[in-house]
């Protein structure tokens, strides 16, 4: 079975507040868009993983698809090895959420060819002990995020007139990092209301609040959105914690990025 799991950007992240777990609570709008790893499972008489693509230097122990494999056979003892095989193509600490839906795909992969008949809710549970934007991934359409990012309402956002850019300089933002110096505040104005209007009135509104911290720190991303713009994008912005960036054009409107070919995803239209 062969499965092409692809990445996200986000419209907007606000971080609203901290919380006694932890973790930070947030809004925003995850977008999926068609930028894809690979990811192949066989039924096999052991377990096995392999990697091919962009390299990763976390142990496999520490893959995400593994790690998913191993909380379902946890509570199905049954399930049988697997030959693993995942081809990198989404980059790493990069916002896009490639490795979250890795995992989403290897939960959704397993079930449908050992017919585990877990129900989309269990899937999302299992999900959710891999990671906040995991749940995502499962559903897979535009939604409205709160809580960690596994509170979903799906939305009704159509882009399909539009072409997303995406930007990545190949530069590796840690999450804790990020929210170092993350000042927690209630915005103005909710992502929601604001993913509402039209999206050329999005610049002036739509924030991402990780480029206040992550801006100062690498300013060759802060260039790549001011990039974007120059070329005739109507908005752009940091996706997550960085480090890429996306851009919105409106199609039918030629336009030539000032960047190098290996730095350009298109991750849309």
């Amino acid at each position: 079975m062969v499965f092409f799991p692809n990445g996200k950007i986000n419209l907007g992240l606000h971080v609203t507040g901290k919380r006694a777990d932890g973790y930070h609570d947030l809004e925003t709008v995850f977008y999926p868009v068609t930028v894809k790893d690979a990811l192949e499972i066989v039924r096999s008489t052991r377990f096995s993983f392999q990697l091919t693509g962009l390299t990763v230097n976390d142990p496999i122990d520490n893959n995400l698809c593994v790690k998913a494999y191993k909380i379902l056979q946890k509570d199905f003892p049954g399930l049988p090895p697997v030959r693993m095989h995942l081809h990198k193509v989404i980059p790493m600490g990069a916002g896009l959420g490639g490795g979250s839906a890795d995992a989403a795909s290897m939960l959704t992969m397993l079930n449908n060819k050992f017919h585990l008949e877990l129900s989309r809710e269990q899937l999302l549970a299992y999900a959710l002990q891999l990671g906040s934007d995991c749940p995502f991934f499962v559903i897979n359409t535009p939604c409205f995020a709160t809580g960690r990012g596994e509170v979903l309402s799906p939305i009704a956002l159509e882009l399909t007139g539009y072409k997303i850019v995406l930007v990545n300089p190949g530069i590796h933002v840690s999450t804790k990092e990020a929210f170092s110096t993350m000042t927690p505040a209630t915005p103005a104005k909710s992502v929601r209301n604001i993913i509402e209007q039209p999206v050329e009135t999005w610049k002036d509104e739509l924030k991402n609040d990780f480029e206040k911290t992550v801006f100062p720190l690498y300013p060759g991303i802060e260039k790549i959105k001011q990039n974007l713009y120059n070329s005739g994008a109507i908005y752009a912005s940091m996706t997550g914690t960085g480090s890429t960036v996306f851009g919105i054009f409106k199609t039918g409107i030629p336009f030539q990025l000032p960047f190098p070919a290996h730095q350009v995803l298109h991750g849309q239209g």
